[in-house]
């Protein structure tokens, strides 16, 4: 199992738990990426990584679980976030589950790690899994620019191509696909039909 720290160099492992990237999360990130998206009732997270995203998530949450690939930063959430999240450790992929489980489902920024197009399928289809009827799948991701390839130097690094994502979302069997790009990051929701 590859794990996210095996997919990060230590300056992007550095970046992600840092205080300014906690704050973009917060007042930047989070806001664009989910305008207009109900989180309402069970809410999942997939690959929150070192938990800035969580913790913010966590707020508006009465329950929430949290799906960590890497052992040591699935502790490490553990420790540093409110005991209405339950952590566990598992690829997002093949995630230790129940079918329609939550109404909501969330990733960002951790989909350009997932070693192949073909994982980020199984992840997409896995997401729509555990996702109830009529519940949503959101998230975000960085696209390609100079800056971000150099952040990657050593990193796993595969893309999303805006272009593709609506038909793999809808293969993965999402309805009402919506994508949306600006400032070098793509947005995306979906449905379970």
């Amino acid at each position: 199992m590859i794990t996210s720290v095996d997919c990060m160099n230590l300056l992007h492992n550095r970046l992600c738990k840092s205080a300014k990237w906690y704050e973009t999360v917060e007042h930047h990130l989070l806001p664009w990426a989910l305008r207009d998206v109900a989180l309402d009732g069970r809410l999942l997270e997939i690959g929150p990584g070192f938990g800035a995203t969580t913790r913010v998530l966590a707020r508006g949450s009465e329950a929430m679980t949290a799906v960590e690939v890497n052992p040591k930063l699935a502790e490490r959430l553990r420790r540093n976030v409110p005991g209405s999240v339950t952590v566990l450790e598992g690829d997002g992929a093949a995630m230790p589950l129940p079918d329609a489980s939550f109404d909501a489902v969330v990733c960002f920024t951790m989909l350009h790690h997932v070693p192949s197009a073909e994982h980020q399928d199984r992840l997409f289809a896995e997401a729509r899994r555990v996702l109830a009827p009529g519940g949503v799948f959101a998230g975000s991701d960085s696209l390609p620019t100079p800056r971000f390839r150099l952040l990657h130097i050593g990193d796993i690094m595969v893309p999303l191509d805006p272009a593709t994502l609506p038909q793999r979302l809808e293969r993965a069997g999402f309805t009402g696909v919506q994508v949306t790009t600006k400032d070098n990051r793509v947005t995306f929701r979906a449905a379970a039909g």
